[in-house]
């Protein structure tokens, strides 16, 4: 399976439009549990891998090796770790966290709505 980056054919998007790119990026499962842990702290494989509910090794090698392509996170000697444009990217997702608490909120409301 290829990473999905800008300018090339991704899931849904023939042109590879960049925010398709990434959309196909982050949507694949465990991406997102991944930058979301890299995010607090750099993590060891084995420690990464444990907080992530213990998936399998081989897809989190598969996880690494997509979100190292797309240039979004590296391997330093303290392990695994956002670049800087990892970290802007989770920057750029924070309101998008206070948007779904939000939308949990008013779902608690108005249950069954």
């Amino acid at each position: 399976m290829t990473t999905p980056i800008p300018k090339n054919s991704v899931r849904g998007s023939s042109s590879g439009i960049a925010i398709m790119a990434v959309f196909d990026l982050l949507g694949r499962k465990w991406n997102m549990r991944i930058m979301w842990e890299l995010n607090a702290k750099p993590l060891s494989f084995r420690a990464l891998q444990e907080c992530c509910d213990g998936m399998s090794p081989s897809v989190l090698n598969t996880r690494i090796k997509q979100l190292n392509e797309a240039q979004l996170i590296y391997t330093t000697p303290q392990g695994y770790q956002l670049t800087a444009l990892g970290a802007s990217l989770m920057k750029t997702l924070d309101p998008l966290r206070g948007w779904a608490t939000e939308w949990e909120l008013q779902l608690a409301k108005y249950p069954n709505s």
